[in-house]
């Protein structure tokens, strides 16, 4: 394994790799539009290069990034900058290669559900920072070297071809570490990745009852497995009738859920009472 610096780079480059190809751009053209020559496009995205916040801030201008995203590419840049160049490994018991992660990686169809905390693939950087912070012995340096590997893995929402459908309740969208400013860059995510032709966002409000009563969350990974979230970790259950059972009740959570324009409003309207929140700590 290369340094945990080498790790990081690939990692930036891949998740800008990632967001060009979204907006249909190739490498010379991007390097056009930045102003940047077409080697330092090809150098970073292979994780070769780690560019200056200037190049970073073209990349991202040149890419018409919004700024929870182009937040996301900085944090990811300040993770490179502040790794250590060996490959010692951190003090803390984190992998950055969950089963989860494993299965993400070969579905083509993900399917999701939460009741008290974001599915990984919806996590801002800073979000994901808190959800690793509180685990039993974490170090800066681990917690830094996952949040940046979950980032990456995100830019699996964007490849055409795959299938994202996530259903949370209403509860995880008020369950929140940090602070109201946190939460509000978390949810121009969300309304940023519910945009994505390949993401179908799903919340189940309050004013419903829900279809069962949600224990833990879980992710289908096609109809191979579904990996069950514990305390301990992640369980992978790969025996047909019991994927079968909770493609069932991913069913049902799914159906109760709203989508589209009525998601979008409830997102809103969840944003507006944070950003009372904040106010009110800043008088």
């Amino acid at each position: 394994m290369g340094s945990e610096r080498r790790e990081r780079m690939r990692a930036l480059g891949a998740h800008l790799r990632a967001l060009r190809m979204e907006v249909g751009l190739t490498g010379a053209v991007l390097a056009e539009r930045a102003g940047v020559g077409q080697p330092t496009v090809s150098k970073v995205e292979n994780g070769r290069m780690i560019p200056s916040v200037d190049v970073l801030d073209r990349l991202s201008n040149a890419l018409g990034l919004d700024e929870p995203t182009a937040r996301e590419v900085r944090d990811l840049l300040v993770a490179v900058m502040t790794a250590p160049e060996t490959s010692k490994v951190p003090a803390a018991d984190l992998s950055a290669d969950t089963p989860l992660d494993e299965g993400l990686r070969s579905a083509r169809l993900v399917r999701a559900f939460q009741c008290v905390v974001l599915p990984a693939m919806l996590q801002t950087a800073e979000y994901a920072r808190h959800v690793f912070a509180s685990a039993p012995h974490a170090t800066p340096e681990g917690v830094g070297r996952v949040v940046a590997a979950r980032v990456e893995r995100q830019s699996l929402l964007y490849e055409p071809g795959r299938e994202s459908v996530f259903v949370l309740t209403e509860g995880v969208l008020r369950t929140w570490p940090g602070s109201p400013a946190l939460m509000l860059a978390q949810f121009d995510r969300l309304l940023a990745v519910e945009s994505l032709s390949t993401v179908r966002l799903g919340v189940i409000p309050w004013r419903r009852a829900v279809p069962v009563l949600p224990r833990h969350g879980f992710t289908l990974c096609d109809s191979r497995t579904v990996v069950i979230e514990t305390f301990r970790g992640e369980r992978v259950v790969d025996d047909p009738a019991e994927v079968s059972a909770y493609e069932e009740t991913f069913t049902r959570f799914e159906g109760a859920a709203v989508f589209g324009a009525e998601v979008r409003e409830l997102l809103l309207q969840v944003m507006k009472e944070f950003r009372s929140l904040e106010d009110s700590d800043t008088r």
